[in-house]
């Protein structure tokens, strides 16, 4: 049998079956994607060996997810042999779509026929590293027109730019195209009908392709206008076309209009939201998918008038209106079962999974996510493992499971550049801890972002206003605020609302306390929680109230302290009751870490074992100064005062010159007459004097300071000094008799004088939570 364009993969059959017959074992892998002939290729092995007189087993790549019994019987035929048994060609066609468990006991099975007369022929849609591998390939142009030689070399030529060559594809395609008018054009045909081969923002470039050179032919406003929307639509995984997407959307939408064709207003209004998803207009695109849906009805189009129905959904959801958003997924889910759209139901269940997530209910939606990924897989959703990928990593994100997601969302971003996934990887690095790598990518994106737009955008804002949050500088933070204040009161929604993570206001809340604007932050988190506690988003909620509770501490006004413990006791219940294992950590103090924290009027101290309450006192607060900044000197008014900067009269010196001078003549006239006694054997009268020069030496030393110079003494740093000293002593006796352990190392770290200092001694903590 000849197979257009695979002649290398045939001769390699050949040989395969050449061992057959010669009484040794092998096998060869053949993968390629959905249409690109690996069935067929099998059905000429097949024939190849029959005529061979090689006997031919089938097997079902399916057949091998069906448990033990099909793989044991296959083993042991294999096994079970005799050296030299007639040759037999063993076929597995579609062994991946069985799962990891077939793949696996595939490489068992071509383990096994080293020696015997059987051979291995299996295919495969993606590589599965068993070589001898290989690879299908798209037909050239001019092997597609030997496969449709009816066709003329203008559609032959949208053929493979539809298809990519694939051979089954391009058939389908040119069967479709000969039962087409002969009046009609097509290219433009193919255009409108051929499917997209490639997921969510990437690019299939042959389709686009394909779509310029039908804009470029002649045709009819309504059909010119729906050539130009998709073209626009198609291009969105371009992100530097943006210009270029407008100026085709609105030739198109004017033309649609000027058309008055229902059906063309309908399909040309959606590709017009999916081309420049401004995340400005979700007012238009719920007033849009009205339209759409008015429109659709109008021409009988229950597609285009499902995709309105998607579209208030969205809409509905940016606005933060969950409750009226869940109303309009289940109107678009009834119509979607109607209609029979198995797309359509996995887009569904996909939104369910996530709204389960949002509201804490974690078990069913790993169970939706589950059932996303086989019926997606089963209805030929091309995105499906990304759209699996991105709910299992918002329900990881929400449990606070951030080490796990680095490295997928650093693959997506080298996989797809400029549309910053970076970002999202950086908020995963800086929730991790690992700060400085999160700050780089923050001082790396931060302005292309901010210069950015499409549907993933608000998104990417947020989370870089996560990093600029906890390691940004001032003008990061400001940027990403001033960015995000025209959505405040909306949730941030990325793309068709298949991820969802947070309000708005949560994030303006953390960056303006990064700002040093507490009130401000307050307010912003009120909101957050308030809209979070209206949709029954508990796990969103339990994030915020942390936040908040970091807030209230820092502003500190009357009651903050109280409301600030009542919100940190509500996230941890929350975080307990839902298993938000990341948040429970984060509440609770690690064994290498001592905590020192305000609840209420008091103070709480985790110290390993122990755990006491302090009442507040100065001492408490100028304990905690000092462990905030372990080994850093804080001269004493800085401490009392409650911050570096404060500037006093310089005092004058403690000894003034004329006195120093007198001091020193008289060591002088003691120094001779201390040796005149010593030679004299005059140990009463040594004994006198050594007592005066020790005692002059002391003042000396303590009015003068490094270098001999005079030391001044200010009479408000020597009071702080005294206060500071005697409350911070205080504070550490109440320490050990609550917890003795603890206290002995504060008693032990502590350095204090005009300068004070924590200083770790051995037996503390690895680090302070303060």
């Amino acid at each position: 049998m000849t197979l257009i364009g695979r002649r290398g993969v045939l001769a390699a059959v050949e040989q395969l079956l050449d061992r057959a017959a010669a009484g040794l074992g092998g096998h060869l892998i053949v993968t390629g994607p959905p249409g690109a002939g690996k069935t067929a290729l099998v059905g000429a092995a097949a024939e190849l060996a029959e005529a061979r007189g090689i006997a031919v087993v089938r097997v079902a790549g399916t057949g091998l997810g069906s448990g033990p019994p099909i793989s044991a019987q296959l083993l042991g035929e294999i096994e079970g042999r005799p050296p030299h048994e007639e040759p037999r060609l063993l076929l597995i066609d579609d062994v991946d779509r069985a799962g990891t468990a077939a793949v696996e006991f595939l490489s068992l099975l071509a383990s096994r026929l080293a020696s015997g007369a059987t051979v291995l022929l299996a295919t495969a849609e993606d590589p599965l590293g068993l070589t001898p591998e290989i690879r299908l390939r798209g037909l050239t142009e001019p092997e597609l027109a030997t496969l449709t030689p009816d066709l003329a070399p203008d559609a032959v030529h949208a053929v493979w730019l539809a298809s990519g060559g694939l051979p089954g594809a391009a058939i389908g395609l040119a069967g479709e195209l000969a039962d087409l008018d002969p009046a009609a054009d097509a290219v433009i045909h193919l255009a409108l009908a051929a499917p997209s081969r490639t997921q969510f923002l990437d690019l299939d470039a042959g389709l686009i392709r394909l779509l310029e050179a039908a804009a470029e032919r002649p045709s009819p406003p309504a059909v010119r206008a729906r050539v130009l929307a998709r073209l626009a639509r198609e291009s969105l995984g371009d992100p530097s076309g943006g210009a270029r997407r407008r100026e085709l959307v609105d030739e198109a939408v004017a033309l649609a209009r000027t058309a008055g064709d229902p059906g063309t207003i309908a399909e040309v209004l959606d590709s017009r939201l999916h081309a420049l998803w401004d995340p400005a207009a979700a007012h238009e695109r719920l007033t849009t998918a009205s339209e759409i849906v008015e429109q659709a009805r109008r021409a009988s189009d229950a597609l285009a008038e499902r995709r309105g129905l998607f579209w208030r959904f969205v809409a509905l959801a940016e606005l933060g209106e969950l409750g009226p958003a869940e109303a309009a997924l289940t109107t678009y889910a009834r119509a979607a079962e109607l209609a029979g759209d198995a797309e359509a139901a996995v887009v569904v269940l996909a939104r369910q999974a996530m709204l389960a997530t949002v509201r804490g209910r974690f078990d069913m939606a790993g169970e939706l996510a589950a059932e996303v990924a086989v019926r997606g897989r089963r209805a030929g959703l091309s995105d499906t493992d990304r759209l699996v990928g991105s709910l299992r990593a918002a329900l990881a994100a929400m449990r606070g499971e951030f080490e796990s997601l680095v490295d997928p969302w650093q693959n997506i971003a080298r996989r797809l550049p400029g549309h910053f996934f970076e970002a999202t990887a950086a908020r995963s690095l800086a929730e991790s801890g690992r700060d400085v790598e999160a700050g780089l990518e923050l001082e790396r994106l931060l302005p292309s972002v901010l210069a950015g737009s499409g549907p993933r955008w608000l998104g990417v804002v947020a989370d870089l206003a996560i990093v600029a949050s906890r390691i940004g500088d001032a003008t990061a933070a400001q940027a990403l605020y001033d960015a995000l204040l025209p959505y405040q009161g909306r949730l941030v929604v990325w793309g068709g609302a298949n991820t969802i993570t947070g309000p708005v206001d949560d994030y303006l809340g953390r960056l303006a306390l990064r700002l040093g604007r507490p009130d401000q932050a307050v307010s912003h988190l009120d909101d957050a929680a308030a809209l979070e506690q209206r949709i029954g988003a508990l796990p969103w909620l339990a994030w915020t109230l942390v936040a908040r509770a970091r807030a209230l501490s820092t502003r500190d006004g009357e009651g903050d302290r109280t409301r600030s413990g009542e919100d940190l006791d509500r996230a941890r219940s929350t975080a307990k009751r839902l298993g938000m294992a990341g948040l429970v950590a984060r509440l609770a103090p690690s064994p290498d870490e001592w905590r020192l924290v305000r609840e209420g009027d008091d103070w709480r101290l985790d110290a390993g074992a122990e755990r006491v309450r302090l009442r507040d006192s100065r001492g408490m607060r100028y304990l905690r100064s000092l462990l905030a900044a372990p080994g850093q000197e804080i001269a004493a008014l800085d401490l009392v005062a409650g911050g570096a900067g404060l500037r006093v009269p310089d005092g004058g010196p403690v000894l003034d010159e004329a006195a120093r001078t007198a001091y020193r003549s008289r060591l002088r006239v003691l120094d001779e007459q201390f040796d005149t006694a010593d030679r004299a054997g005059d140990v009463e009268r040594a004994s006198a004097v050594q007592a005066e020069r020790t005692a002059l030496l002391a003042e000396l030393r303590r009015a003068t300071g490094l270098g001999g110079r005079p030391r001044a003494q200010a009479p408000e740093a020597e009071r702080a000094r005294v206060n500071a000293t005697r409350a911070l002593w205080a504070t550490v006796k109440r320490v050990e008799s609550a917890a003795p352990l603890a206290g002995a190392h504060l008693r032990a770290s502590l350095h204090t004088g005009r300068f004070f200092r924590y200083q770790s001694a051995p037996g503390g903590p690895a680090r302070w939570n303060v």
